[in-house]
Parts: structure tokens; C-alpha cells; sequence
């Protein structure tokens, strides 16, 4: 069957889409990417997403437009990417969304006589079934969630099909806004309860941040690295940084704009000011903080966990382009070896789309498709809502 996954995740910088062709069953699932792109959101979308989430909007009238918008745009990423592969839409057998999450909060609070955890991703799924003509399933997290899990991460059925291995430890790192870890210990190729995911804190969202601030806007990243590749690790600001609490929070955990998005750059900004710290050096150091902050997660929860095969780390996201990241890791890991997706056959950009590709395929057949271990959900159930053609 030809899925199409399309996915935008925190950093909220376009649509990613990928066609992929899916055969099998969940036991013996076979999936190949035929064509991927990525399609920037229009001007003003991203500002206009990121002001829905701080505290000091609250305007429903603009959800609910975002939420037909950003439908309507995500069901054109779609009928653009179909097109570029030359395959019409009429031979796709399903689009799976995630949407674009405006809101995620796992952590359970008292409502009433009940517990409630929450999340919210906008993109209207009936809106891409409509313009599409192709049936499309989406809200793939809340199902989880009402099993007791995270609702996240959802990435871990597509890296254990790309990347599991019999004899080997593998650490797939996704390097997106928010960093998310998969480990699959050898021999989880035939058994997925033992793979452990979670998020150990930010990506590359504190340094976009704190790269759109100190050029007033005009670049939202550090390109290949090279502004922290300029600067020195200011040790003193790293301390505050790693003494963050949801780095010592035992997973499962998840987490997203709401810990490391703008309360924690205008705090790092103005620490910065207080310790006359040069812009360079603040880039230096939040890029060792995320460094730091997966290779200590490594060490705190899932180092005892090796069966002494060899590891591998596999690193996939926007961030496998940021150069200042990938040689940090590499420093960090020492002689275990840290090499993209791409080394393995595997384009590091589209594999969140391919999972969502991926979920809805096996939604459609009925079949459970979270991961328990990973989420912390009490049973392996069927996640997502389908949208008829």
C-alpha cells in the first residue's frame, strides 16, 4: 500500500512528507520511502503557532482557524509530494498526520473525581480526506494517553524496523526541537518490550531560540553549527543548565515547548547578560547543553541495560546538519560510534513522516501500533481517529 506521512514537530518549520510503500503485518512489516519533501509553512504561520502556545495567548477564534489553515495546508504538502512522485492520488491508499501539536501535557492532574492528562495537535484530518479524496488517519496521541501512557514517543516502531539488530546495542537519536532517544538492545529485533524511548530534553529548540534572538529574527538556526563552532563553553551557564529537573526524571517522560521553549531562552538570554557572556559563547554553550544532556541520560538510564554487544548511535532530525552537535556527540560517546541515518540507508529528515506513514497503516488494519515500553501506556492499543475518504 502507498502511505503518505506527513509531520511537523516543535520547532514548527514546515510540513514533512513522505510517500512510502508498506507491506506485511506488524510482526514482519516491510516499508520503503519513494519520495520525501519538505514544505515550508507560508510566511507568518510559524510566529502565528508559536504566540497560540505561550501563556499569555488564550484565543480560541484563532485555534480554530489555525486548525482549518494548517488542515488545508497540510493536505496541499500532500498532493505536491504525490505529484513530484508521479504517483496520483487515486493509487494512495491512506495519508497518516500528526499534525502540528499546539499543547502537550502528559503529566495527569486531579479534575473532579478523575486524572486527566491532555494533548492537542491542529492540522483538521477531515480537511486533507476532503481535498485529498484519500482516507487519513490522525490525533494518533490521545489513545495513549487514555491507556496510562506519555502519548509520546511515537518514532519507536519506525526506528525498531529501520535499525534494530540482532547482535548489536543501538541508540537512535532523533535531533529534533525537542531530542527523543529509542534504545534497542540486541535482540529486540524480536522483542519490542525491551526497547526504552524518551525524551531527554531540548534539541535544537533553546538554540534556535536563542539564535532568532540575538539577530533580532533573521536566522532562526545556527546553520551547520558554526556560530557555537566560534565560540567557548561557558562552564558556569552550563551548571544552571544541566541542573534543569527534567533531566534527572526517570522516563517515561516526555516533554516539548512548554520546559524548553521561550520561558527557558529569555531565562538563558538574561543569565547571559548577567555574566557579560558574548552571544558566540551562549551558542557554544547551549549546544554542549543538548550534548550533554543525551549523553547523561545515556549514562543515568540505559547504560545497565547493555548486554556488553557493541553500540551503535544513529542520529536523525534537523540536527544531523548542525556539525557543532554531531562532533559533540561524538566527543561525548568517545569510541562508541555516532554516525546519521543516512549511513544506514535511512534519510534522516523523513523518518518522522515515515512513521507516521507507518502508524496509520497499521490503524487501518486494526492492529496495536504505541509501544508500552516506550510510552509507559498500561497495554498496547490502537492509536489514532480514521477519516473516510
Amino acid at each position: 500500500m502507498y502511505v503518505i506521512g506527513l509531520s511537523s514537530g516543535t520547532s514548527v518549520d514546515g510540513i514533512d512528507a513522505a510517500l512510502t510503500d508498506i507491506t506485511g503485518r506488524r510482526s514482519r512489516l516491510k516499508i520503503r520511502l519513494i519520495n520525501y519533501r519538505t514544505v515550508p509553512y507560508p510566511p507568518g504561520v510559524r510566529e502565528r503557532v508559536l504566540a497560540l502556545q505561550s501563556d499569555s495567548t488564550n484565543c480560541l477564534a484563532e485555534l480554530c482557524r489555525l486548525n482549518a489553515y494548517l488542515g488545508e495546508l497540510f493536505a496541499e504538502a500532500a498532493v505536491k509530494l504525490a505529484k513530484a512522485a508521479g504517483v496520483p492520488l487515486r493509487r494512495v491508499g491512506l495519508i497518516g498526520s500528526h499534525g502540528q501539536t499546539v499543547a502537550h501535557q502528559p503529566t495527569p492532574v486531579r479534575e473532579g473525581r478523575f486524572r486527566v492528562a491532555g494533548t492537542l495537535q491542529i492540522g483538521e484530518p477531515s480537511i486533507i480526506a476532503e481535498r485529498t479524496g484519500v482516507a487519513t488517519v490522525a490525533d494518533f496521541r490521545p489513545r495513549d494517553l487514555a491507556a496510562g501512557g506519555q502519548g509520546a514517543p511515537l518514532t519507536p516502531l519506525i526506528h525498531h524496523r529501520c535499525f534494530a539488530h540482532a547482535r548489536r546495542d543501538r541508540l537512535v537519536v532523533n535531533l529534533g526541537g525537542i531530542t527523543n532517544v529509542t534504545w534497542m538492545p540486541a535482540g529486540s529485533l524480536a522483542d519490542m518490550k525491551r526497547i526504552v524511548a524518551f525524551d531527554t530534553g531540548p534539541g535544537n529548540m533553546l538554540i534556535d531560540g536563542l539564535m532568532e534572538r540575538f539577530t533580532n529574527g533573521r536566522e532562526s538556526m545556527d546553520r551547520s553549527g558554526r556560530t557555537a563552532a566560534s565560540g567557548s563553553v561557558n562552564e558556569r551557564l552550563l551548571r544552571s543548565l544541566l541542573r534543569h529537573p527534567f533531566l534527572a526524571q526517570r522516563p517515561p517522560k516526555t516533554t516539548g515547548r512548554e520546559t524548553f521553549g521561550r520561558a527557558l531562552v529569555d531565562r538563558t538570554a538574561s543569565d547571559a547578560r548577567r555574566l557579560r557572556i558574548a552571544p558566540r559563547d551562549v551558542m557554544a554553550t547551549v549546544t554542549a547543553f543538548t550534548v550533554r544532556s543525551i549523553a547523561d541520560a545515556h549514562t543515568r538510564f540505559l547504560r545497565s541495560r547493555t548486554l556488553d554487544s557493541p553500540v551503535d548511535v544513529i542520529v536523525g532530525g534537523g540536527g544531523v546538519y548542525n556539525a557543532a552537535l554531531i562532533a559533540g556527540l561524538r566527543r561525548a560517546f568517545g569510541s562508541v560510534g555516532v554516525e546519521s541515518m543516512a549511513a544506514y540507508g535511512v534519510d534522516p529528515k523523513a523518518i518522522e513522516a515515515m512513521a507516521f506513514a507507518l502508524l496509520a497503516y497499521l490503524t487501518a488494519r486494526g492492529e496495536p501500533n504505541n509501544v508500552p515500553s516506550a510510552t509507559g501506556a498500561d497495554r498496547a492499543v490502537v492509536l489514532g481517529k480514521i477519516i473516510p475518504k
